[in-house]
């Protein structure tokens, strides 16, 4: 789908992922220091039947940022958009935490999908019941909105990617306004991570799709079991009700709200029974919530890469060679023992930004591309490219400094420890990088402003089609590499050796091998690693973070009404 790899939160950034596609971890322990992190296996989000849950009851959870952009299908949306949306929105889409999708019953009659004469086609018909919060019945026309939308044909759209979207061929009415025929090009094999997040027909303009959510929700836009009670921008908290228009299964909370936090306020706010939730990636965090009574430590493998981009765009950072030289000094084994002390956790080094290790096909492009950790040959090839180093230990050129901002985010010593660590090793081939130290909620706007030479983000996947979003990843118009190394020749190969070819198989073997060559050619971003995902939580909550992208359920994206407290 569009929106298949998202930006992570701050926090979560910080903390580290697991990326381990197995069955469910069993039960998490109440002790919150026994079960080593190496151990992680699986999802581990308390998964319950709704009749072993009771109604009623509130949770507060913690979240990185309310953003500033409420669409998740606009190139500026983030993992929390995401979050936040799915709680006010259809779900039409559900997926298993080992990756297998499936319709949800209450918006959808049928999901079909079959081939045509050569071509695929896809058919969504709406229940009869399925209405948006306004009255305006769900049908046809989300599905041809989200299309236009994504589809690239019109420059006036920011979407997130148009993966998937730029091969429908058209998007038509069936018998009913209830039903949509979405007919592609030929028999593009990855359609089932498409259209999860539909949006109101009302939103059928540029301006409406790339402006009509910037710090509005717009709730009667919404439909589902839960709607905005109350949306707070300012004070960092929405709070989400149960909808009186919701006509599936009753919501088991009276209350949900996302609480916006920085790294210490969270993990003080938890411990002082503000918040049911807090993230315990760390052995500094553990031990913080070690000695507290009724709570429970889960802990899950996660879909996500923590990764370094580089701006192309500054002079001093705009030759293939320079930023070559600056990956080639990044230790990487080091940057791990700073983020997993204390855990006792090990992974396979990451080596792509399409698959992860555990996914059949996947392929460690990153050290097929030529990359290794070596100071001494990236030094030698700054001293080729004509950067001489100054007595004060950093390099210089026609007049530049060899340097660059890095931003970090929240407060969470390991973010600054994480980043110290960076800047030695940076400084050890005379490239000066400067800290520059922000609060968490300004995490998008850093972000979409490009106002970084370096920086430290994470991707989230919401599914397991990988290969099928290449284009995210590198194409020239990329919403999540902001590095500005994608080209016009790179568009092409993507389309014409990888997304042409006609099964999932395929296109997986090609798009490895063409990640590894244009990692050469742009060296913009530089997977780091994954690790593991854990949090602590008030006991008795149950089917934990229902909502896709990010979370303890791995490609997991269950009904938010299932959500609750288990019965006494």
């Amino acid at each position: 789908m569009k929106n298949t790899k998202k930006w992570l939160g701050v926090a979560a950034i910080a903390a580290g992922f697991s990326l381990v596609l197995t069955s469910c971890a069993g039960d998490a322990s109440d002790d919150t220091s026994d079960t080593p992190a190496e151990n992680i296996s699986g999802a581990d989000y308390n998964p319950q039947d709704r009749d072993a849950l009771q109604q009623g009851g509130s949770v507060v959870w913690p979240i990185t940022e309310i953003t500033p952009q409420m669409n998740p299908n606009q190139s500026d949306g983030s993992v929390d958009t995401a979050t936040l949306w799915a709680w006010y929105n259809p779900q039409i889409i559900l997926m298993t935490p080992e990756g297998e999708a499936y319709k949800n019953d209450a918006y959808l009659d049928v999901w079909e999908n079959e081939v045509v004469d050569g071509k695929r086609v896809l058919t969504f018909t709406f229940t009869d019941d399925a209405v948006w919060n306004d009255g305006t019945p769900m049908g046809w026309e989300s599905i041809r909105n989200l299309w236009m939308a994504s589809s690239g044909e019109d420059e006036a759209y920011q979407p997130n990617s148009t993966d998937g979207y730029s091969k429908i061929e058209s998007v038509e009415m069936g018998d009913t306004e209830k039903t949509a025929i979405v007919t592609f090009e030929d028999e593009y094999p990855w359609v089932d991570g498409l259209f999860w997040q539909i949006m109101h027909p009302d939103v059928d303009t540029a301006e409406e799709f790339n402006e009509g959510y910037l710090e509005e929700p717009n709730a009667d836009w919404g439909a589902g079991p839960y709607m905005i009670g109350d949306f707070d921008l300012n004070g960092g908290t929405v709070t989400f009700v149960p909808n009186d228009n919701w006509w599936g299964d009753e919501p088991m909370l009276d209350e949900f709200t996302f609480r916006q936090l920085d790294d210490t306020a969270e993990i003080n706010a938890f411990r002082n029974g503000e918040i049911d939730a807090a993230r315990t990636s760390t052995a500094d965090r553990l031990e913080q919530v070690a000695d507290m009574d009724g709570v429970v430590t889960y802990r899950a493998g996660r879909a996500a890469t923590n990764l370094l981009e580089l701006n192309s765009e500054r002079e001093e950072l705009s030759d293939l060679e320079v930023r070559q030289a600056i990956f080639m000094a990044i230790d990487r084994e080091q940057i791990t023992e700073v983020m997993w002390d204390g855990l006792g956790y090990t992974e396979e080094p990451v080596g792509s930004l399409n698959l992860y290790t555990f996914q059949e096909g996947y392929e460690d492009a990153l050290s097929n591309a030529g990359w290794e950790f070596n100071v001494e040959e990236a030094n030698a090839i700054l001293d080729e490219a004509g950067w001489e180093m100054g007595e004060d230990g950093f390099r210089s050129k026609d007049g530049v400094e060899l340097g660059g901002r890095l931003p970090t985010f929240g407060d969470d010593p390991i973010t600054e420890a994480r980043a110290r660590v960076v800047q030695q090793q940076l400084a050890a081939i005379g490239f000066n990088m400067e800290i520059d130290a922000r609060p968490a909620s300004d995490f998008s706007t850093v972000l979409t402003e490009k106002d970084w030479d370096l920086v430290m983000l994470g991707f989230s996947s919401s599914d397991p089609y990988g290969v099928a979003y290449m284009c995210q990843l590198y194409c020239s118009d990329s919403g999540l590499n902001l590095s500005s190394t994608g080209t016009a020749e790179i568009d092409e190969r993507i389309e014409n050796e990888v997304q042409s070819l006609p099964t999932q198989e395929e296109q997986t073997e090609a798009g490895m091998a063409l990640e590894a060559e244009i990692m050469a050619e742009t060296w913009g971003i530089l997977p780091l690693y994954s690790g593991p995902e854990i949090w602590t939580v008030t006991e008795g909550l149950a089917n934990l973070t229902p909502e896709t992208y990010t979370g303890l359920d791995l490609f997991g994206l269950t009904p938010v009404e299932n959500v609750g407290w288990m019965a006494e």
